[in-house]
């Protein structure tokens, strides 16, 4: 079946006072062309959730996301008191030394001095934290493919739309190639009429008129599209994946089909090749969203 190269996914789960952030979103590309955007935290565990999107989603413009929320109240910054009274004694005595007016904001000053109000506590990252954000990563790149197969969904019944209606088109070709035989003949021979001092061989004519008709024949064309259109719904049933493999089929049905418009001498024939080069080019824009 066929699936998408655009897809979306997300996933939040929690773990202590933390709630872990994952996005996923992917575009067309032709090969993975993947960014990620992860907490410092887990930063060491790139190279990790690199390989888990790498197994999952073969190809797209993919870009990841990782962060974290933390509770306002556990993450606040604590002040460090003591600290603070040391700086508040030794600027006091120095003051007081060098008499110096009291005209001093105390509260602004020593909230200002080095390492009063930093954090001095150092954040690893656990087993037990790191298997709860591959869990998160894991379910984003799931939702991200099941987005991915009903984007595909969509996009198989549009194929198969399509393809019907090329073969439909190229069944209708059918009448006017008969007919044409007997027009091509018609034609020629009313021309000699126009000539009156013009002999000719029949047997001849008969010759040049088969092969004439012989290069305008689009028997081998029809053949080869028709297995062409086989093929494409052949390979939409298969595995994902098949993105590239339908871009080719589809070049090959545009060979056919420019082909049998430049045999096509009936002006009802040739409106109907254009009908079907438009079913093509819809299918040709949509064919690269397919992965």
């Amino acid at each position: 079946m066929i699936q998408s190269m655009t897809g979306y996914g997300k996933a939040v789960v929690a773990f202590k006072e933390k709630k872990i952030n994952v996005e996923i979103k992917s575009l067309n590309s032709k090969q993975l062309d993947l960014t990620t955007r992860i907490a410092p935290l887990y930063r060491e565990k790139e190279m990790e959730v690199r390989q888990l999107i790498a197994k999952h989603l073969l190809r797209g413009k993919v870009e990841m996301s990782l962060w974290v929320e933390k509770d306002v109240t556990v993450d606040a910054t604590t002040i460090n008191t003591a600290l603070m009274q040391n700086y508040y004694d030794q600027l006091r005595s120095f003051v007081e030394a060098n008499a110096i007016g009291q005209q001093v904001d105390w509260l602004q000053t020593l909230t200002r001095m080095p390492d009063v109000m930093a954090k001095t506590e150092v954040e690893t990252l656990t087993d037990e934290e790191w298997e709860v954000a591959r869990q998160a990563v894991e379910q984003a790149i799931k939702n991200l493919v099941d987005f991915r197969i009903q984007e595909g969904a969509a996009l198989q019944k549009k194929f198969a739309e399509k393809i019907d209606n090329i073969e439909a088109l190229l069944q209708s070709i059918e009448p006017y190639e008969k007919s044409r035989v007997e027009k091509i003949r018609t034609r020629i021979v009313d021309g000699l009429k126009q000539i009156p001092s013009a002999e000719y061989d029949k047997n001849r004519l008969e010759q040049e008129l088969i092969y004439y008709i012989e290069k305008l024949d689009i028997s081998e064309e029809k053949q080869r599209l028709a297995n062409h259109l086989k093929y494409f719904r052949e390979t939409m049933a298969d595995h994902a994946g098949q993105g590239k493999k339908l871009g080719f089929i589809a070049q090959e049905m545009g060979r056919e089909i420019n082909t049998t418009g430049s045999k096509s001498n009936q002006a009802e024939m040739q409106n109907i090749v254009v009908k079907m080069k438009d079913e093509l080019e819809q299918i040709k824009e949509q064919v690269l969203n397919a992965l």
